[in-house]
């Protein structure tokens, strides 16, 4: 089996009596593409967010590569590339200007890495807008840098929010397959999504957050028998509680 990357053991994050997340348990591994699935509020940004280390758990602790993910933010940093649900981006640049600065900020600004950043760029399509302001990109624009800008530094773990939202269909292609490059290449992905075809088709194993816990894990396959149901639809509105 490949090398365990990504491990919640008890991992919680509770506001006052409101528990976000809680007792998670879970192993991930290099190559894999895991899908985190759940209705809103269910728990999967805050599950991301406590795995970068933008957020303090409560309970329990999780590492990647080894990393403590609270302790050791800057090391996790340095080996993940992340897009955030909500895109935070350098308005007043332009993308070819925020790539710049962020791969300084890295250290590693070879034409080795502009070359490799280069290649992303073309297979999303970023070509033509890269000279101008990021103020004016439209929502598929600037998800296409964030793209570009998670998968800049060769990341061995990618942790994504919805990362086909907003985007055009080819271009939503282009972005599964280069995922499943990138697993096949040994990284390891996490994705939360809510769109379920997107999970089947791409994700090796599911999890399923529901009121924050984790109420099913597995390949497709797997939930649909832990579930009982036909169809990973039907196994997901089972788990979180809402009528067919």
């Amino acid at each position: 089996m490949a090398a365990v990357v990504l491990e919640a053991r008890g991992l919680g994050r509770r506001y006052g009596a409101f528990a976000a997340l809680e007792g998670l348990e879970l192993q991930l591994h290099a190559g894999e593409v895991f899908g985190l699935l759940g209705p809103n509020g269910a728990g999967k940004s805050t599950t991301l967010n406590l795995f970068m280390g933008f957020l303090r758990p409560s309970s329990g602790s999780a590492t990647i590569l080894g990393h403590d993910c609270t302790r050791e933010a800057h090391e996790v940093a340095r080996v993940t590339g992340h897009l955030p649900e909500e895109l935070t981006l350098f308005e007043n640049l332009t993308g070819r200007e925020t790539l710049s600065f962020v791969l300084a900020m890295r250290g590693d600004t070879s034409p080795a890495r502009w070359s490799a950043v280069e290649a992303s760029i073309e297979r999303l399509g970023l070509g033509r807008d890269l000279d101008q302001l990021v103020a004016g990109y439209s929502m598929g624009t600037r998800k296409k840098l964030a793209l570009v800008l998670a998968l800049a530094h060769d990341p061995q773990v990618l942790l994504l929010d919805e990362p086909t939202n907003g985007l055009d269909p080819v271009v939503a292609r282009e972005v599964r397959e280069l995922l499943q490059t990138r697993a096949r290449e040994g990284a390891l992905v996490v994705l939360s999504t809510h769109l379920l075809e997107v999970a089947e088709r791409l994700c090796h194993r599911l999890g399923v957050l529901v009121q924050g816990r984790l109420r099913a894990l597995g390949t497709p396959e797997e939930v649909l028998r832990q579930t009982g149901r036909a169809t990973l639809e039907e196994a997901f509105l089972a788990l979180s509680g809402t009528p067919p």
